[in-house]
């Protein structure tokens, strides 16, 4: 940089000049790391201390050049970050992202887009408005009718589904509603209930039958149970795509529940239900259309930087009815009906303009390369499961669904216990992890600790699968070496 910028910079601004070099070194360093993930490390760690020593200080009172606070980011924040991009990153659900929206995000950022209110950014607005019709139609709701508001992530878009349902279905009075789910739903479900004053005995966990979806009978049994003793049933949570299994529950069974009932039915699609882009996705999610809210999550599987998830109303109107308030503040701003504005439709009124990047980045590839990309990852799992299949060394634990799949280091040639069993299989994991050659972590299937990979990401190939399981093979031949029997 020309010159270092003044310590004292009471307007928060640099030159032309400077920013141009300084944005010009941003660049150079995204560009590098898109470029370069494959060659890196998939994992990081250190210690709460190692990061102490590095970043710990009391806040600065003068400041320092651009140029030495980006160096020391680079140095001291960057490294120290798992890469949940990379090819070899199969826990949890990755976030395999792409440039034009990483770009796009900074471009939102910079221009400081507030979605809130439409007399605020009409283009900012329209831009969101287009893109939820986009995901209506993807998922077979009704565009005229249908609506939807983007979110910080899945989380947020299940705590605003359930928020409408708990409104239209319930009201004001609630003390007596219970809602439902299946073993196998994500946390952040039950962190929404809660959040919204639901006790724990107003939440019931239906279980699950021998591929890990939701048990119909046991639904209905319950249901009845609690109409017998007074309750009030009003909403049955489904899932496309458990994190656990990929697992997905009968939606056409249990929105006919619900027609019966007189209950809503949300799913949460956080996960899996983006997959309905593609011909398998489509084919398993038969049936999601007959909800009536729906939760996708853009920066899991639609490969979108973090901060956008989605909730999606067959009902727009439920949305409003359910988040709409009127401030005298707010009262010139308004507009036409058909001017909307988001701050009526979810938890924020001031809102960034989450859904640039998703529409730039489906205007930039297309469609078909993002249904491409997430039937890759779909066959991906499947080749695996396949090659897994082969050894008699390694035991399925749940097969293939939506790129999810779970196993078990088993040899068949030395007896093991469960416990040591678990202990095997928990060691492959810790080992891999510390090798930081790809990022595998356990879950617990049956009662058996297991392993669990996502394969979603469109730049992963299964050379690259096969040679983490192959490395896995090799901890639990060293780990057994000198094993008994």
């Amino acid at each position: 940089m020309a010159k270092e910028s003044s310590y004292f910079n009471p307007e928060l601004s640099l030159s032309r000049e400077e920013m141009l070099e300084y944005g010009y070194k941003v660049v150079d360093m995204i560009v590098d790391h898109f470029d370069t993930l494959k060659d890196l490390k998939p994992v990081s760690r250190a210690t709460r201390k190692e990061m102490d020593e590095r970043l710990a200080e009391s806040i600065p009172q003068k400041g320092d050049s651009p140029d030495n606070v980006l160096r020391f980011v680079e140095e001291n924040v960057l490294p120290f970050t798992d890469h949940t991009t990379h090819p070899d990153f199969y826990a949890f659900v990755p976030s395999p992202n792409n440039f034009i929206s990483s770009m796009t995000d900074v471009i939102a950022t910079a221009f400081n887009i507030f979605t809130g209110g439409w007399i605020a950014s009409p283009g900012g607005a329209e831009v969101e408005i287009v893109t939820v019709n986009w995901l209506l139609e993807l998922v077979g709701f009704p565009v005229k009718e249908g609506g939807g508001v983007f979110t910080s992530g899945g989380s947020m878009a299940n705590l605003t589904g359930l928020t409408t349902a708990r409104k239209i279905k319930c009201d004001e009075d609630f003390e007596e509603a219970i809602l439902y789910m299946s073993t196998q739903t994500h946390s952040s479900n039950v962190r929404a209930a809660k959040i919204l004053g639901f006790k724990e005995d107003q939440i019931k966990f239906i279980p699950v039958d021998d591929k890990f979806r939701m048990d119909v009978n046991a639904l209905k049994n319950q249901i009845k149970k609690d109409k017998k003793n007074g309750k009030n049933p009003f909403c049955i949570l489904a899932t496309a795509g458990t994190t656990n299994t990929g697992a997905i529950d009968p939606f056409v069974e249990l929105h006919e529940v619900c027609e019966e009932e007189h209950m809503w039915l949300h799913i949460d699609g956080a996960y899996g239900g983006a997959a309905i882009i593609c011909e398998k996705g489509k084919e398993v999610l038969k049936g999601m259309e007959l909800a009536d809210s729906i939760t996708i999550d853009p920066h899991k599987w639609m490969f979108q930087p973090y901060e956008i998830g989605c909730i999606l109303v067959k009902d727009h109107r439920h949305l409003y009815g359910t988040f709409s308030e009127n401030p005298e503040y707010l009262r010139d701003i308004k507009g036409n009906a058909d001017e909307i504005n988001f701050y009526d439709h979810g938890v924020q009124l001031t809102r960034r303009c989450r859904g640039l990047k998703l529409y730039m980045s489906l205007k930039t590839f297309g469609l078909d390369s993002f249904s491409a990309a997430v039937g890759h990852g779909i066959e991906l799992s499947e080749q695996l499961e396949n090659y897994l299949s082969q050894n008699p060394d390694w035991e399925i634990l749940s097969k293939a669904s939506l790129a999810i799949i779970t196993f078990r280091y088993h040899p068949h040639k030395i007896r093991m216990n469960r416990v040591e069993l678990d202990n095997l299989n928990q060691y492959i994991s810790n080992s891999l992890i510390r090798s930081q050659e790809a990022m595998i972590v356990t879950t617990v299937i049956n009662g058996f600790v297991s392993l669990r990979m996502c394969t979603i990401n469109p730049r992963t190939t299964f050379i690259d699968v096969k040679r983490v399981i192959d490395l896995m093979a090799s901890y639990a031949v060293n780990y057994l070496k000198d094993y008994p029997g």
